[in-house]
């Protein structure tokens, strides 16, 4: 799927991408998804790169969230299932975890939820990362209040 900093009023086959919608408008959508599904956590990410990589934060929220996650084939509440999944498989992406830890909680899922997803996991990519997603976990539920689990 390629990509276009057009509305295809320009005579081009708009028909042949997805995408929709100008550069802004693509940017705009995708904040208002990343604000209902990140909150502030997803703004400090965006905030962060202003200075080292803007078209990087620009991406993350035009394609990422106004492009990928906007689309309306899954719930925002699996889109986060499948994220914390691929985060612990992958290991090494502690700092994006959170974000999508805080994610998952913002759209519903339960910490219940959430350990048995790490508990899955393990199966697939090991203890050693599904070990390091559940103690990111343990802080992000410990920030809010949640602890112990089962205990809601």
């Amino acid at each position: 799927m390629s990509t276009h900093d057009t509305d295809g009023s320009d005579g081009s086959d708009s028909s042949s991408t997805e995408t929709v919608g100008t550069r802004q408008e693509r940017f705009d959508r995708g904040l208002a998804v990343l604000t209902a599904v990140d909150g502030e956590a997803g703004q400090r990410v965006v905030d962060a790169l202003a200075d080292v990589h803007p078209e990087l934060a620009h991406q993350i929220v035009a394609w990422g969230f106004g492009e990928i996650y906007s689309r309306p084939g899954l719930e925002p509440r699996d889109r986060q299932l499948v994220t914390l999944g691929m985060l612990t498989a992958l290991g090494g992406c502690e700092p994006q975890l959170e974000v999508h830890l805080n994610a998952a909680l913002n759209v519903g899922l339960t910490p219940a939820e959430i350990t048995e997803v790490l508990l899955h996991s393990a199966a697939y990519c090991g203890f050693p990362k599904a070990l390091n997603a559940t103690f990111v976990a343990k802080k992000v539920f410990g920030e809010r209040g949640l602890l112990p689990v089962g205990a809601q």
